[in-house]
């Protein structure tokens, strides 16, 4: 068995005293104490050959020169929970589990909810540390409670205004401060009208989401209105998009390519199912429309690739399913394609034109899948009248690789 070697051991702000007697043991034994300036000062030097690291800035480094300890007695402290959006996940990608012992401490989202009565199995969680606020967009519903942890004393600010702007201005908005510790308070307030100031560099919100009768609430699932997104008219439109979400069947840490990805709606739907998918949109010339719409609909992490497929492919990481939504009569697209595309992966296609058409039949020969004909008719006015409006028929090609 690997020996264990690195310990993690959440502390709050009660400090050294509210640890176990256990923690307190392997904190005073470790060769190595690594942790921010704020955590290291709450443990006294009782230990005077103990070494002391302190968390450099980009963090990579302190993480390199950690993993060089190997075999050495190291214990690193975290804030809370080191596994709720803590170190404890960054480390354990690094280093086995079985070379680790963990020790938690309440996590800020457990205070939070004991000091509100709030079910924390009933609330929505995310971390704004180091990740861009617009991550909130895809968060936001009525009645929805939000835990956040916060970045710095702009947070709060910054969530109030994204609630306002989407709607959401009634929102009651609570910041904690210093959890646990003596200096602990709670500032409560309504997104609309926040203007605090002052608050601590150390923070979390909780939010509950009211929403105003004239906001557009956005769902997660697949289908979102076409005016949701900023578009010059190359967008696949609100029933295929719904049709064609289905036919890619996403599902938690799932990669998509999206190619030819047009305004990037297919690839932030994807993403808008669960936090953990992931999307590459690859697009040679509507990066603006892509990066402004994932941004205002809550996925700005996705990767967006300036180019044209199949030559903009090369190098990327293998997907579990694959979009074509322009591009699909391109030389070698869909050999490309086909290689890239994990073992059970899904390619979904969709072509207007009868020389697309002509591509997908001939693709379908080739590996099997099915085709069909997605045909939409939306009723508009016709004088003081209404009449059925077709849109252009998509033909859609689904394969599953073997």
């Amino acid at each position: 068995m690997p020996q264990k070697w690195l310990s993690i051991v959440g502390i709050g702000e009660d400090g050294i005293e509210g640890l176990s007697a256990v923690a307190r043991s392997i904190i005073s034994t470790a060769e190595i104490l690594v942790g921010g300036d704020r955590h290291l000062a709450m443990v006294p030097r009782s230990n005077i050959q103990q070494e002391r690291l302190v968390w450099t800035s980009p963090i990579s480094e302190s993480i390199e020169q950690i993993l060089s300890y190997r075999g050495r007695n190291v214990c690193v402290l975290a804030s809370g929970d080191p596994m709720w959006y803590g170190i404890g996940v960054t480390l354990t990608r690094s280093v086995s589990i079985d070379e680790i012992t963990i020790i938690p401490a309440p996590s800020s989202f457990s205070l939070i909810c004991a000091r509100l009565g709030w079910s924390i199995a009933e609330v929505e969680t995310l971390s704004l540390c180091g990740r861009p606020a617009s991550l909130l967009q895809s968060y936001v519903y009525p009645n929805a409670k939000l835990l956040i942890l916060s970045a710095g004393q702009e947070t709060p600010s910054i969530v109030a205004k994204i609630l306002t702007e989407r709607g959401f201005g009634k929102s009651a908005i609570a910041v904690f401060e210093y959890l646990s510790g003596t200096r602990e308070r709670m500032i409560s307030g309504v997104a609309e009208a926040w203007d605090i100031e002052g608050i601590s560099e150390l923070n979390a919100i909780a939010v509950t989401c009211i929403v105003d009768r004239k906001a557009q609430v956005l769902s997660r699932l697949p289908g979102l209105p076409d005016l949701a997104y900023h578009h010059d008219g190359q967008l696949t439109k609100r029933e295929v998009r719904a049709v064609t979400l289905s036919a890619l069947a996403p599902t938690p840490g799932e990669l998509l390519w999206d190619v030819g990805a047009g305004c990037g709606s297919i690839s932030i739907e994807w993403m808008r199912t669960d936090p953990r998918c992931r999307a590459i949109s690859i697009e040679k010339s509507r990066m603006t429309y892509i990066a402004d719409n994932a941004n205002s609909l809550g996925v700005p992490n996705l990767q967006i690739i300036a180019g044209t497929a199949p030559a903009a492919l090369q190098d990327l990481p293998p997907p579990d399913a694959i979009f074509i939504g322009g591009g699909a009569t391109a030389e070698g697209m869909f050999e490309t394609c086909w290689e890239a595309l994990r073992s059970g992966g899904r390619l979904v296609a969709n072509v207007v034109t009868i020389e697309g058409e002509q591509q997908l039949f001939k693709w379908q020969q080739q590996v099997g899948g099915s085709l069909s004909r997605i045909a939409i008719q939306r009723a508009e006015s016709i004088g003081s009248f209404l009449g059925w409006k077709a849109m252009a028929p998509v033909t859609q090609w689904i394969a599953f690789k073997p």
